[in-house]
């Protein structure tokens, strides 16, 4: 039999009020996982999403749910909101809430209690949830028992400290996940009340007066993970290197340095820096850790996350940077630039030639269908594969990173091209980058907006969060192609120093950890279309001519 619902319910009255005070601030996703506890905040979550308040996302598994709300805000800049039960449920959020807090996105984390009575005596599915994630949180409240006190106000002030207002913790300015542990008494609920969404005001980010770089000092711009355009900007402004990660966003314009890693090891031009300015979180190389380990080198860091960055003990910290006026250093710009140009790398002549296939010129035509049979014996490798999908990729699209071997291949030999691009580079987990992606999947093509959103990562990245591709049947499909380079195992550790120190056997097993997955099976089973792919020309069929929906692209590679 189905319980009727209680006429009146303190919990849903509390958790209607709260929905709609979350709204009136700004908050227009919220992931929801099902449970007991959290049963007032879903239902009235649910009856917002019917009212067209919201955008309500069902995920049974709380990991997933996290990292799909990260990837929410990730997108959209305004904090989505994750719903649990208690228990073990709310300490699946902690990935995501480590993520968010050291990467500096905004993320709202609610979790269904127990009333305090029932805590710390035995009773089921009950355990310490108030301060749980206090590490990685801006600010963590638990919330009054409904009848006992209300939830009102707790909406607008959970938004507005993730969006960077003054908190307990982290920066002001800085953005990051609050967390509201809500306990309730039975009935845990009842009629639901109108949904009313009073007019309130949605935060914005807050901005301090930024720090003024004088011209003096022989600089260059480093651009890590979240840089975003602004990195862009102030290399421009300053007429300096722009040494940009493939996962910041900010490879683009003419002051993008080509092979910055070798550079950056060259007497004459790294050896030469004096300043460094970095936007964003830079993970990819150990060179720009050294550079800004220097202890002769003057490291300007914005903020971006929980954390300063601070790698030679003397790093200044600045919420945003300006350049002054003044004559630029042409010369320093200039011998950067001709080494950049000497270092490009030009994956072209390996792509097929669609003009030379459709020329009338016979000879022409006769070398690009000799070059085509060429490429299509030759197996794809790591190269060609980030070359493919870096090119099918253009600014309505969205591109999304693994913590992968291939993002170190991208980031190595990939040029200059405006994409948005993103990838959980905070703490550089291997978690949650599917989940990640169809967050931003879902936000980017919000209302009707085009574009593709791909997810470029290792075999088992994938694996680490295949249960993300389990989507509700009752909600829209983003169009999301998922390309994983299959090379049977954890490669990355060839460039480490287990693989200089280690037995074979014992790489093999702890580190390799190869597998025989039949990821077809896999796509079948969450219903993804599937397709093997071995060569370029197939590659870029694929990528670029999407079926629309969500498609997984397997492309073996070797080990």
């Amino acid at each position: 039999m189905t319980a009727s619902p209680a006429a009146e319910s303190p919990a849903t009255d509390a958790a209607a009020s709260l929905i709609a005070d979350l709204i009136a601030h700004g908050v227009r996703d919220l992931v929801l996982s099902p449970g007991s506890r959290s049963q007032a905040l879903a239902l009235a979550a649910v009856h917002a999403a019917n009212q067209g308040h919201l955008r309500v996302h069902v995920r049974i598994d709380e990991r997933v749910a996290g990292f799909t709300a990260l990837g929410l805000s990730r997108e959209s800049g305004a904090p989505a909101a994750a719903i649990c039960t208690s228990g073990t449920a709310a300490a699946n959020l902690l990935p995501a809430a480590m993520e968010a807090f050291h990467s500096g996105v905004p993320l709202l984390l609610l979790t269904a209690d127990r009333p305090p009575e029932l805590r710390g005596v035995g009773a089921n599915q009950a355990t310490v949830q108030p301060g749980m994630f206090s590490p990685w949180v801006r600010e963590q409240i638990d919330a009054p028992v409904p009848g006992d006190g209300d939830w009102s106000g707790l909406g607008a002030r959970a938004v507005e400290i993730a969006m960077g207002a003054d908190a307990p913790h982290g920066h002001p300015g800085v953005a990051g996940p609050v967390h509201l542990n809500l306990p309730s008494r039975e009935p845990l609920s009842g009629l639901i009340p109108a949904i009313r969404v009073a007019p309130g005001e949605v935060p914005h980010p807050v901005l301090a007066a930024p720090l003024v770089l004088d011209r003096g000092p022989r600089t260059v711009v480093i651009a890590g993970a979240d840089a975003g355009a602004d990195a862009e900007e102030v290399a421009h402004a300053g007429s300096w290197p722009l040494i940009a990660e493939i996962v910041s966003g900010a490879r683009f314009g003419r002051q993008v340095v080509h092979g910055y890693r070798a550079l950056l090891g060259d007497a004459d031009l790294g050896g030469r820096i004096e300043r460094a300015v970095v936007l964003g979180h830079p993970t990819l190389s150990r060179e720009v850790t050294r550079l800004l380990s220097r202890a002769d080198v003057d490291v300007v860091a914005v903020r971006r996350g929980g954390e300063d960055l601070d790698l030679n003990g003397r790093t200044t910290p600045a919420a945003s940077v300006a350049v002054a006026s003044g004559p630029a250093d042409r010369e320093w710009l200039g011998a950067w630039l001709t080494a950049s140009a000497a270092r490009a790398v030009d994956l072209s002549e390996r792509a097929p030639d669609p003009e030379g296939l459709a020329s009338t010129d016979f000879a022409a035509r006769r070398d690009a269908v000799k070059a085509e049979l060429e490429a299509v014996r030759r197996p794809l490798d790591r190269e060609l594969l980030v070359d493919a999908v870096w090119r099918a990729t253009w600014p309505h699209d969205r591109l999304v990173f693994g913590s992968s071997r291939l993002v170190r291949v991208a980031d190595g030999v990939l040029g200059g091209k405006k994409v948005p691009v993103h990838a959980n580079r905070g703490l550089a987990g291997i978690d949650g980058t599917i989940a990640t992606a169809t967050g931003i999947a879902l936000a980017s093509q919000a209302g009707g907006a085009p574009g593709v959103t791909r997810v470029l990562l290792g075999d088992l990245a994938f694996l680490h969060d295949v249960g993300a591709l389990l989507l509700p049947p009752d909600e829209d499909e983003p169009r999301l192609q998922v390309i994983v380079g299959n090379d049977g195992g954890g490669t990355i550790f060839d460039g480490l120093e287990v693989a200089s120190t280690a037995a074979r056997a014992d790489l093999d097993r702890a580190f390799y950890t190869p597998h025989t997955v039949r990821l077809e099976q896999l796509a079948l089973a969450y219903g993804w279309e599937y397709q093997r792919i071995t060569t370029r020309t197939a590659l870029d069929q694929a990528l670029t001519t999407p079926a629309g929906g969500r498609q997984l692209i397997e492309v073996p590679l070797t080990r």
